[in-house]
Protein backbone atom coordinates (compact mmCIF):
# COMPACT_ATOMS: atom_id res chain seq x y z
CA UNK A 1 0.00 0.00 0.00
CA UNK A 2 1.40 3.30 -1.17
CA UNK A 3 0.98 6.74 0.89
CA UNK A 4 -1.65 9.45 -0.01
CA UNK A 5 -1.64 12.70 -0.33
CA UNK A 6 -4.14 15.05 0.16
CA UNK A 7 -3.76 19.10 -0.74
CA UNK A 8 -5.62 22.12 -1.23
CA UNK A 9 -5.04 26.18 -1.69
CA UNK A 10 -1.16 26.90 -3.50
CA UNK A 11 -0.14 23.32 -2.87
CA UNK A 12 -3.46 21.85 -4.77
CA UNK A 13 -2.84 24.46 -7.67
CA UNK A 14 0.80 23.35 -7.64
CA UNK A 15 0.34 19.61 -8.13
CA UNK A 16 -2.96 20.56 -10.96
CA UNK A 17 -0.11 22.80 -12.32
CA UNK A 18 2.95 20.52 -12.44
CA UNK A 19 1.99 16.80 -11.68
CA UNK A 20 0.83 16.44 -15.52
CA UNK A 21 4.05 17.82 -17.33
CA UNK A 22 6.27 15.77 -14.60
CA UNK A 23 4.05 12.64 -15.98
CA UNK A 24 4.74 13.75 -19.59
CA UNK A 25 8.47 13.80 -18.74
CA UNK A 26 8.53 10.74 -17.04
CA UNK A 27 10.07 11.79 -14.30
CA UNK A 28 8.75 8.39 -11.70
CA UNK A 29 9.36 5.88 -14.39
CA UNK A 30 13.16 8.18 -14.61
CA UNK A 31 14.27 8.04 -10.64
CA UNK A 32 12.77 4.45 -10.60
CA UNK A 33 15.84 3.78 -13.30
CA UNK A 34 18.33 5.43 -11.82
CA UNK A 35 18.20 7.93 -14.76
CA UNK A 36 21.13 10.66 -13.62
CA UNK A 37 20.12 13.10 -16.53
CA UNK A 38 17.03 14.47 -14.44
CA UNK A 39 18.95 16.72 -11.99
CA UNK A 40 20.99 18.54 -15.08
CA UNK A 41 24.12 18.04 -16.32
CA UNK A 42 26.15 19.76 -13.07
CA UNK A 43 24.76 17.39 -11.04
CA UNK A 44 24.40 14.16 -13.31
CA UNK A 45 28.15 13.01 -11.63
CA UNK A 46 26.43 13.01 -8.19
CA UNK A 47 23.26 11.47 -8.98
CA UNK A 48 24.79 8.49 -10.98
CA UNK A 49 26.29 7.55 -7.66
CA UNK A 50 23.21 8.39 -4.98
CA UNK A 51 20.20 6.39 -6.65
CA UNK A 52 20.80 3.11 -5.12
CA UNK A 53 17.58 4.05 -2.41
CA UNK A 54 15.06 3.35 -5.38
CA UNK A 55 15.73 -0.41 -4.97
CA UNK A 56 17.11 -0.76 -1.74
CA UNK A 57 14.26 -2.57 -0.21
CA UNK A 58 15.22 -5.54 -2.36
CA UNK A 59 18.36 -5.44 -2.12
CA UNK A 60 18.63 -5.07 1.91
CA UNK A 61 16.27 -8.23 2.22
CA UNK A 62 19.08 -10.13 1.89
CA UNK A 63 20.30 -9.08 5.10
CA UNK A 64 17.20 -9.61 7.28
CA UNK A 65 18.21 -13.07 8.21
CA UNK A 66 21.80 -12.14 9.11
CA UNK A 67 20.48 -9.35 10.76
CA UNK A 68 18.09 -11.47 12.99
CA UNK A 69 20.83 -14.24 13.58
CA UNK A 70 22.82 -11.87 15.36
CA UNK A 71 20.11 -10.69 17.81
CA UNK A 72 19.45 -14.36 18.74
CA UNK A 73 22.90 -14.64 19.29
CA UNK A 74 23.46 -11.60 21.26
CA UNK A 75 20.89 -12.17 23.17
CA UNK A 76 21.93 -16.02 24.03
CA UNK A 77 25.31 -14.14 25.24
CA UNK A 78 23.01 -11.60 27.72
CA UNK A 79 22.34 -8.61 25.72
CA UNK A 80 19.36 -6.87 26.17
CA UNK A 81 20.33 -3.39 25.26
CA UNK A 82 21.39 -1.70 22.19
CA UNK A 83 23.30 1.50 21.84
CA UNK A 84 23.54 2.89 18.24
CA UNK A 85 26.43 5.64 17.77
CA UNK A 86 26.14 7.09 14.77
CA UNK A 87 24.84 10.58 13.21
CA UNK A 88 22.49 12.16 10.58
CA UNK A 89 21.35 9.51 8.48
CA UNK A 90 23.02 6.69 10.03
CA UNK A 91 21.18 7.29 13.30
CA UNK A 92 17.65 9.35 12.53
CA UNK A 93 15.89 6.35 10.19
CA UNK A 94 17.03 3.61 13.25
CA UNK A 95 15.41 6.27 16.09
CA UNK A 96 11.88 6.46 14.15
CA UNK A 97 11.81 3.28 13.11
CA UNK A 98 12.07 1.63 16.84
CA UNK A 99 10.07 4.17 18.37
CA UNK A 100 7.15 3.16 15.75
CA UNK A 101 7.72 -0.48 16.71
CA UNK A 102 7.82 0.70 20.43
CA UNK A 103 11.17 -1.33 20.69
CA UNK A 104 13.61 0.41 22.85
CA UNK A 105 17.19 1.50 21.43
CA UNK A 106 19.78 4.22 22.96
CA UNK A 107 20.47 6.33 20.42
CA UNK A 108 24.08 8.26 20.85
CA UNK A 109 24.34 10.93 18.43
CA UNK A 110 25.82 13.34 20.59
CA UNK A 111 29.21 14.16 21.81
CA UNK A 112 27.89 15.93 24.91
CA UNK A 113 30.04 14.18 27.95
CA UNK A 114 27.02 13.90 30.11
CA UNK A 115 24.79 12.25 27.53
CA UNK A 116 27.68 10.11 26.74
CA UNK A 117 28.46 8.81 30.58
CA UNK A 118 24.64 8.31 31.03
CA UNK A 119 24.52 5.67 27.83
CA UNK A 120 28.04 4.27 29.09
CA UNK A 121 26.22 3.62 32.50
CA UNK A 122 23.38 2.00 31.41
CA UNK A 123 23.86 -2.07 31.47
CA UNK A 124 27.11 -1.86 29.81
CA UNK A 125 27.32 -5.42 30.53
CA UNK A 126 24.13 -6.13 28.97
CA UNK A 127 24.80 -3.86 25.86
CA UNK A 128 25.73 -4.28 22.40
CA UNK A 129 26.77 -1.54 20.30
CA UNK A 130 25.85 -0.97 16.65
CA UNK A 131 28.64 1.80 15.22
CA UNK A 132 27.21 3.18 11.79
CA UNK A 133 29.48 5.27 9.51
CA UNK A 134 29.77 5.32 5.81
CA UNK A 135 33.29 6.33 6.21
CA UNK A 136 34.09 6.12 9.64
CA UNK A 137 35.69 9.58 9.56
CA UNK A 138 33.16 11.04 11.43
CA UNK A 139 34.69 12.27 14.45
CA UNK A 140 31.26 12.04 16.43
CA UNK A 141 31.08 8.28 15.75
CA UNK A 142 35.15 7.42 15.67
CA UNK A 143 34.70 8.82 19.84
CA UNK A 144 31.91 6.83 20.70
CA UNK A 145 33.94 3.82 19.05
CA UNK A 146 36.52 4.71 21.15
CA UNK A 147 34.55 5.61 24.45
CA UNK A 148 32.55 2.12 24.22
CA UNK A 149 36.25 -0.04 23.18
CA UNK A 150 37.62 0.96 26.36
CA UNK A 151 34.84 0.48 28.66
CA UNK A 152 34.17 -2.87 27.36
CA UNK A 153 38.05 -3.78 28.06
CA UNK A 154 37.45 -1.90 31.52
CA UNK A 155 34.76 -4.20 32.31
CA UNK A 156 36.49 -7.60 31.12
CA UNK A 157 34.66 -7.92 28.12
CA UNK A 158 35.67 -8.41 24.29
CA UNK A 159 34.75 -5.50 21.89
CA UNK A 160 35.18 -7.24 19.26
CA UNK A 161 31.73 -9.60 20.90
CA UNK A 162 29.82 -6.81 21.66
CA UNK A 163 30.30 -4.17 18.76
CA UNK A 164 28.36 -4.31 15.27
CA UNK A 165 30.06 -1.92 12.61
CA UNK A 166 27.75 -1.14 9.73
CA UNK A 167 29.60 1.15 6.71
CA UNK A 168 29.97 0.99 3.16
CA UNK A 169 32.35 -1.55 1.56
CA UNK A 170 35.75 -0.87 1.46
CA UNK A 171 35.94 2.09 3.59
CA UNK A 172 38.57 2.83 6.19
CA UNK A 173 36.32 1.61 8.65
CA UNK A 174 35.20 -1.43 7.03
CA UNK A 175 39.05 -2.59 6.27
CA UNK A 176 39.75 -1.45 9.89
CA UNK A 177 37.35 -2.78 11.71
CA UNK A 178 37.28 -6.36 9.25
CA UNK A 179 41.41 -6.54 10.37
CA UNK A 180 40.26 -6.26 14.12
CA UNK A 181 37.67 -8.49 14.00
CA UNK A 182 34.67 -7.55 14.16
CA UNK A 183 30.86 -7.98 12.92
CA UNK A 184 30.57 -5.76 9.55
CA UNK A 185 27.65 -5.25 7.98
CA UNK A 186 28.03 -3.44 4.50
CA UNK A 187 25.57 -0.85 2.86
CA UNK A 188 24.91 0.15 -0.33
CA UNK A 189 27.66 3.03 -1.47
CA UNK A 190 25.30 3.98 -4.35
CA UNK A 191 22.91 5.27 -1.25
CA UNK A 192 23.46 8.72 0.44
CA UNK A 193 23.27 8.92 4.30
CA UNK A 194 19.87 10.52 4.53
CA UNK A 195 18.24 8.35 2.07
CA UNK A 196 19.53 5.40 3.64
CA UNK A 197 16.74 4.37 5.66
CA UNK A 198 16.30 1.10 4.29
CA UNK A 199 19.84 0.16 3.89
CA UNK A 200 22.01 -1.40 6.64
CA UNK A 201 21.84 1.76 8.15
CA UNK A 202 18.46 1.44 9.13
CA UNK A 203 17.57 -1.84 9.65
CA UNK A 204 20.71 -3.17 11.74
CA UNK A 205 20.35 -1.24 14.96
CA UNK A 206 16.49 -1.46 14.30
CA UNK A 207 16.47 -5.09 13.98
CA UNK A 208 18.43 -5.64 16.74
CA UNK A 209 16.89 -3.30 19.06
CA UNK A 210 13.47 -5.49 18.34
CA UNK A 211 11.80 -3.70 15.12
CA UNK A 212 10.05 -5.57 12.39
CA UNK A 213 12.02 -5.08 9.57
CA UNK A 214 10.88 -7.43 7.82
CA UNK A 215 7.08 -6.27 7.82
CA UNK A 216 9.08 -2.79 7.17
CA UNK A 217 10.95 -3.70 3.80
CA UNK A 218 7.17 -5.60 2.94
CA UNK A 219 5.82 -1.92 3.16
CA UNK A 220 8.25 -0.48 1.31
CA UNK A 221 8.10 -2.70 -1.88
CA UNK A 222 4.46 -2.47 -1.32
CA UNK A 223 4.52 1.22 -1.85
CA UNK A 224 7.08 0.66 -4.69
CA UNK A 225 5.56 -0.10 -7.52
CA UNK A 226 2.59 2.99 -7.50
CA UNK A 227 5.79 5.24 -6.90
CA UNK A 228 7.37 4.10 -10.32
CA UNK A 229 4.74 4.30 -12.05
CA UNK A 230 3.87 8.06 -14.40
CA UNK A 231 0.61 8.99 -13.38
CA UNK A 232 -0.60 11.80 -12.02
CA UNK A 233 -2.09 10.20 -8.60
CA UNK A 234 1.37 8.86 -7.91
CA UNK A 235 1.72 10.04 -4.29
CA UNK A 236 5.85 11.21 -5.08
CA UNK A 237 4.75 13.59 -7.78
CA UNK A 238 2.02 14.83 -6.25
CA UNK A 239 3.92 15.87 -2.40
CA UNK A 240 6.95 16.91 -4.74
CA UNK A 241 5.19 19.29 -6.44
CA UNK A 242 3.16 20.05 -3.68
CA UNK A 243 5.98 21.44 -1.32
CA UNK A 244 8.28 22.26 -3.87
CA UNK A 245 6.04 24.13 -6.95
CA UNK A 246 4.23 26.56 -5.27
CA UNK A 247 4.08 30.18 -6.96
CA UNK A 248 5.39 32.32 -4.96
CA UNK A 249 7.60 29.78 -3.19
CA UNK A 250 6.23 28.46 0.00
CA UNK A 251 9.82 27.26 1.58
CA UNK A 252 9.19 27.11 5.50
CA UNK A 253 7.69 23.95 5.64
CA UNK A 254 6.25 23.40 8.81
CA UNK A 255 5.63 19.49 9.86
CA UNK A 256 3.22 18.26 12.06
CA UNK A 257 1.99 14.45 13.39
CA UNK A 258 -1.31 14.48 14.04
CA UNK A 259 -1.45 11.07 16.10
CA UNK A 260 1.06 8.50 17.13
CA UNK A 261 0.80 5.85 14.52
CA UNK A 262 4.53 7.06 13.22
CA UNK A 263 6.63 8.44 15.81
CA UNK A 264 9.51 10.95 15.48
CA UNK A 265 9.10 10.81 11.59
CA UNK A 266 9.54 14.78 11.28
CA UNK A 267 13.37 14.70 12.86
CA UNK A 268 14.24 11.43 9.97
CA UNK A 269 12.12 14.03 7.08
CA UNK A 270 13.54 17.23 8.65
CA UNK A 271 17.09 15.73 7.35
CA UNK A 272 16.09 14.40 3.91
CA UNK A 273 14.52 17.80 2.98
CA UNK A 274 16.59 20.29 4.57
CA UNK A 275 20.57 18.66 3.40
CA UNK A 276 18.54 17.65 -0.17
CA UNK A 277 17.38 20.91 -0.57
CA UNK A 278 18.90 23.61 1.10
CA UNK A 279 21.95 24.35 -1.22
CA UNK A 280 22.55 27.47 -3.68
CA UNK A 281 20.72 30.00 -1.45
CA UNK A 282 17.47 28.11 -2.39
CA UNK A 283 15.41 25.35 -0.71
CA UNK A 284 12.88 24.10 1.40
CA UNK A 285 13.07 24.85 5.68
CA UNK A 286 11.64 22.10 7.72
CA UNK A 287 10.14 23.06 10.67
CA UNK A 288 8.94 20.43 13.00
CA UNK A 289 6.52 20.98 15.43
CA UNK A 290 4.01 19.85 17.80
CA UNK A 291 -0.29 20.41 17.91
CA UNK A 292 0.19 23.74 19.24
CA UNK A 293 2.22 25.39 17.26
CA UNK A 294 2.68 29.41 16.58
CA UNK A 295 3.28 28.55 12.91
CA UNK A 296 0.46 26.39 12.19
CA UNK A 297 -2.05 29.45 12.80
CA UNK A 298 0.17 32.38 11.43
CA UNK A 299 -1.03 32.50 8.35
CA UNK A 300 2.47 33.76 7.41
CA UNK A 301 2.39 33.85 3.01
CA UNK A 302 5.64 31.65 3.07
CA UNK A 303 4.41 28.61 5.79
CA UNK A 304 3.49 25.58 3.79
CA UNK A 305 1.93 23.14 6.73
CA UNK A 306 2.41 19.23 6.07
CA UNK A 307 0.16 17.54 8.40
CA UNK A 308 1.56 13.55 8.74
CA UNK A 309 -1.98 11.78 9.60
CA UNK A 310 -2.76 8.13 10.80
CA UNK A 311 -4.96 6.13 7.68
CA UNK A 312 -8.32 6.32 9.32
CA UNK A 313 -7.99 9.97 9.29
CA UNK A 314 -7.02 10.50 5.55
CA UNK A 315 -10.67 10.69 4.15
CA UNK A 316 -11.41 13.81 6.33
CA UNK A 317 -11.63 16.92 4.72
CA UNK A 318 -8.09 18.45 4.59
CA UNK A 319 -7.82 22.15 6.39
CA UNK A 320 -7.30 24.90 3.63
CA UNK A 321 -3.98 25.57 2.23
CA UNK A 322 -2.62 21.97 4.18
CA UNK A 323 -1.28 19.28 2.41
CA UNK A 324 -1.76 15.83 4.47
CA UNK A 325 0.01 12.96 4.28
CA UNK A 326 -1.01 9.18 5.20
CA UNK A 327 0.40 5.69 5.05
CA UNK A 328 2.68 3.11 6.81
CA UNK A 329 5.91 4.26 7.77
CA UNK A 330 7.66 2.34 5.05
CA UNK A 331 5.36 3.86 2.23
CA UNK A 332 6.39 7.17 4.05
CA UNK A 333 9.75 6.69 3.82
CA UNK A 334 10.04 5.71 0.10
CA UNK A 335 7.26 8.37 -1.15
CA UNK A 336 9.45 11.26 0.88
CA UNK A 337 12.16 9.97 -0.77
CA UNK A 338 10.71 10.47 -4.31
CA UNK A 339 9.07 13.78 -3.49
CA UNK A 340 12.28 15.07 -2.22
CA UNK A 341 13.94 14.06 -5.45
CA UNK A 342 11.00 15.24 -7.41
CA UNK A 343 11.11 18.71 -5.35
CA UNK A 344 14.99 19.53 -6.26
CA UNK A 345 14.54 19.24 -9.44
CA UNK A 346 11.98 22.01 -9.74
CA UNK A 347 13.98 24.03 -7.44
CA UNK A 348 16.71 23.65 -9.93
CA UNK A 349 19.21 22.19 -7.40
CA UNK A 350 21.31 18.75 -6.64
CA UNK A 351 19.23 16.85 -4.05
CA UNK A 352 22.28 14.58 -3.33
CA UNK A 353 24.96 16.13 -2.55
CA UNK A 354 25.56 18.62 0.80
CA UNK A 355 28.15 21.08 -0.14
CA UNK A 356 27.88 22.81 3.03
CA UNK A 357 28.60 20.20 5.81
CA UNK A 358 31.75 19.66 5.78
CA UNK A 359 32.17 23.51 6.53
CA UNK A 360 31.52 23.36 10.44
CA UNK A 361 33.28 19.93 10.59
CA UNK A 362 36.36 21.45 9.48
CA UNK A 363 36.18 24.71 11.64
CA UNK A 364 36.01 22.06 14.39
CA UNK A 365 38.59 20.52 13.61
CA UNK A 366 41.05 23.49 13.26
CA UNK A 367 39.70 24.62 16.32
CA UNK A 368 40.73 21.30 17.94
CA UNK A 369 44.05 21.37 16.86
CA UNK A 370 44.79 25.32 17.60
CA UNK A 371 42.70 24.97 21.11
CA UNK A 372 42.46 28.94 20.79
CA UNK A 373 41.62 30.82 24.12
CA UNK A 374 38.12 31.13 23.80
CA UNK A 375 36.54 34.58 22.90
CA UNK A 376 35.61 36.73 25.76
CA UNK A 377 31.96 37.28 26.41
CA UNK A 378 30.78 40.53 25.93
CA UNK A 379 29.13 40.42 29.25
CA UNK A 380 27.92 37.55 32.04
CA UNK A 381 24.09 38.13 33.25
CA UNK A 382 23.84 36.01 35.78
CA UNK A 383 24.65 31.91 35.06
CA UNK A 384 24.68 33.08 31.56
CA UNK A 385 27.59 34.33 29.37
CA UNK A 386 26.59 36.54 26.10
CA UNK A 387 28.68 36.31 23.18
CA UNK A 388 27.73 37.53 19.64
CA UNK A 389 28.50 37.69 16.29
CA UNK A 390 27.44 40.02 13.58
CA UNK A 391 25.55 42.96 14.26
CA UNK A 392 24.31 42.50 17.57
CA UNK A 393 24.27 45.32 19.86
CA UNK A 394 21.58 43.99 23.06
CA UNK A 395 20.49 47.26 24.81
CA UNK A 396 21.03 46.26 28.20
CA UNK A 397 23.65 43.68 29.32
CA UNK A 398 21.02 41.33 30.06
CA UNK A 399 19.82 38.04 28.15
CA UNK A 400 16.52 39.45 27.39
CA UNK A 401 17.91 42.36 25.67
CA UNK A 402 20.58 40.48 24.22
CA UNK A 403 17.10 37.63 22.46
CA UNK A 404 15.28 40.84 22.11
CA UNK A 405 18.32 41.91 19.79
CA UNK A 406 18.56 38.83 18.02
CA UNK A 407 15.04 38.51 17.09
CA UNK A 408 15.11 42.82 16.01
CA UNK A 409 17.23 40.96 12.97
CA UNK A 410 14.83 38.64 12.03
CA UNK A 411 13.69 39.41 8.10
CA UNK A 412 9.83 39.69 6.65
CA UNK A 413 10.64 35.81 5.59
CA UNK A 414 13.39 35.05 7.59
CA UNK A 415 13.63 32.19 10.48
CA UNK A 416 14.76 31.92 13.93
CA UNK A 417 17.14 28.69 14.72
CA UNK A 418 17.78 27.60 18.20
CA UNK A 419 20.80 25.18 18.61
CA UNK A 420 21.43 23.96 21.78
CA UNK A 421 24.61 21.66 22.20
CA UNK A 422 23.84 19.86 25.29
CA UNK A 423 22.54 16.59 26.67
CA UNK A 424 19.13 16.56 25.09
CA UNK A 425 17.58 13.63 27.23
CA UNK A 426 18.53 14.68 30.26
CA UNK A 427 17.46 18.92 29.08
CA UNK A 428 14.34 18.36 27.24
CA UNK A 429 12.48 21.31 28.66
CA UNK A 430 14.50 23.35 26.98
CA UNK A 431 12.84 22.82 23.86
CA UNK A 432 9.73 25.02 25.17
CA UNK A 433 11.40 27.97 23.90
CA UNK A 434 11.00 27.02 20.51
CA UNK A 435 7.42 27.70 20.76
CA UNK A 436 7.64 30.96 22.72
CA UNK A 437 10.06 32.00 20.11
CA UNK A 438 7.83 31.82 17.46
CA UNK A 439 4.79 33.24 19.38
CA UNK A 440 6.69 36.27 19.89
CA UNK A 441 8.78 36.77 16.39
CA UNK A 442 5.37 35.42 14.43
CA UNK A 443 8.61 33.27 12.62
CA UNK A 444 8.78 30.05 12.26
CA UNK A 445 11.77 28.74 14.22
CA UNK A 446 13.79 25.61 14.31
CA UNK A 447 15.19 23.86 17.42
CA UNK A 448 18.08 21.54 17.09
CA UNK A 449 20.18 19.57 19.44
CA UNK A 450 23.86 19.78 18.80
CA UNK A 451 25.93 18.42 17.00
CA UNK A 452 23.15 16.49 15.86
CA UNK A 453 21.38 19.31 13.63
CA UNK A 454 24.83 19.87 11.94
CA UNK A 455 24.08 16.74 9.91
CA UNK A 456 20.66 16.92 9.11
CA UNK A 457 19.53 21.08 9.02
CA UNK A 458 23.29 22.27 9.13
CA UNK A 459 23.40 22.02 5.47
CA UNK A 460 20.58 24.66 5.39
CA UNK A 461 21.51 26.99 7.10
CA UNK A 462 24.85 27.57 5.55
CA UNK A 463 23.79 26.73 1.86
CA UNK A 464 19.78 27.47 1.94
CA UNK A 465 18.13 30.97 1.78
CA UNK A 466 20.51 33.85 3.71
CA UNK A 467 17.11 34.76 6.19
CA UNK A 468 18.13 32.87 9.35
CA UNK A 469 19.27 34.12 12.60
CA UNK A 470 20.81 31.81 14.98
CA UNK A 471 20.55 31.28 19.16
CA UNK A 472 23.27 29.23 20.56
CA UNK A 473 23.01 27.24 24.13
CA UNK A 474 26.25 25.70 24.89
CA UNK A 475 27.35 24.29 28.32
CA UNK A 476 30.53 25.80 29.76
CA UNK A 477 33.39 23.45 30.90
CA UNK A 478 32.37 20.82 33.99
CA UNK A 479 28.95 23.00 34.23
CA UNK A 480 27.03 20.00 33.67
CA UNK A 481 28.84 17.71 35.12
CA UNK A 482 32.51 16.06 34.99
CA UNK A 483 34.13 15.93 31.16
CA UNK A 484 34.95 12.53 29.77
CA UNK A 485 38.10 12.12 28.30
CA UNK A 486 38.20 10.51 24.13
CA UNK A 487 40.51 7.45 24.34
CA UNK A 488 43.53 7.85 22.80
CA UNK A 489 42.88 11.65 21.55
CA UNK A 490 44.35 15.00 22.53
CA UNK A 491 40.85 16.18 23.68
CA UNK A 492 37.79 15.32 25.56
CA UNK A 493 34.39 15.45 24.54
CA UNK A 494 33.32 18.44 26.62
CA UNK A 495 36.38 20.40 24.36
CA UNK A 496 34.73 18.44 20.59
CA UNK A 497 31.22 19.42 21.46
CA UNK A 498 32.38 23.60 22.12
CA UNK A 499 34.60 23.16 19.33
CA UNK A 500 31.34 22.00 17.00
CA UNK A 501 29.08 25.09 18.01
CA UNK A 502 32.40 27.25 17.88
CA UNK A 503 33.48 26.11 14.81
CA UNK A 504 29.49 26.65 13.51
CA UNK A 505 29.08 30.06 14.33
CA UNK A 506 32.14 30.93 13.06
CA UNK A 507 31.28 29.57 9.28
CA UNK A 508 27.69 30.75 10.02
CA UNK A 509 29.10 34.37 10.53
CA UNK A 510 31.13 34.03 7.34
CA UNK A 511 28.09 33.29 5.18
CA UNK A 512 26.50 36.94 6.98
CA UNK A 513 24.23 35.25 9.69
CA UNK A 514 24.15 36.89 12.80
CA UNK A 515 24.69 34.48 15.78
CA UNK A 516 24.17 34.82 19.57
CA UNK A 517 26.29 32.20 22.00
CA UNK A 518 24.80 31.80 25.47
CA UNK A 519 27.30 29.63 27.30
CA UNK A 520 25.93 28.62 30.81
CA UNK A 521 28.24 28.27 33.68
CA UNK A 522 25.34 26.54 35.62
CA UNK A 523 23.16 24.37 33.03
CA UNK A 524 20.00 24.16 35.15
CA UNK A 525 20.20 27.82 36.04
CA UNK A 526 20.94 29.05 32.49
CA UNK A 527 18.27 27.16 31.22
CA UNK A 528 15.87 28.94 33.45
CA UNK A 529 17.42 32.11 32.51
CA UNK A 530 16.60 31.94 29.12
CA UNK A 531 13.55 30.53 28.95
CA UNK A 532 12.09 33.49 31.21
CA UNK A 533 13.94 35.54 28.55
CA UNK A 534 12.44 34.15 25.80
CA UNK A 535 8.89 33.99 27.20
Amino acid sequence: MSATVHATGAAAEAVERIVPQLVSDGVAGGITTQDPTLWGAAAEDESSKRLGWVEAAAISAGLVDDILALREDLHAKGVEHIVLGGMGGSSLAPEVITRTYGVPLTVLDSTDPRQVRSALADRLEKTAVVISSKSGSTLETDSQKRVYEAAFREAGIEPTERIVIVTDPGSPLDQAARADGYRVFNADPNVGGRYSAITAFGLVPSGLAGADIRELLDEVQAASLELAIDRESNPGLVLGAAIGGTKPLRDKIVIVADGTHIVGFGDWVEQLIAESTGKDGTGLLPVVVGLDAPELTSGAADVQIVRLVADAEATREVREGEIEVSGSLGAQILTWEYAVAVAGGLLGINPFDQPDVESAKAAARSLLDATPAPEEPIFVDGAVQVRVKGDLSPAEQTVAAAVDALLATVQDHGYIAVQAYLDRLAHSELESVRDALAARSGRPVTFGWGPRFLHSTGQYHKGGAPVGVFLQIVADADSDGPDLQIPDRPFTFGQLIRAQAAGDASVLAEHGRPVLTLTLSDVAAGIQQIRSAVA
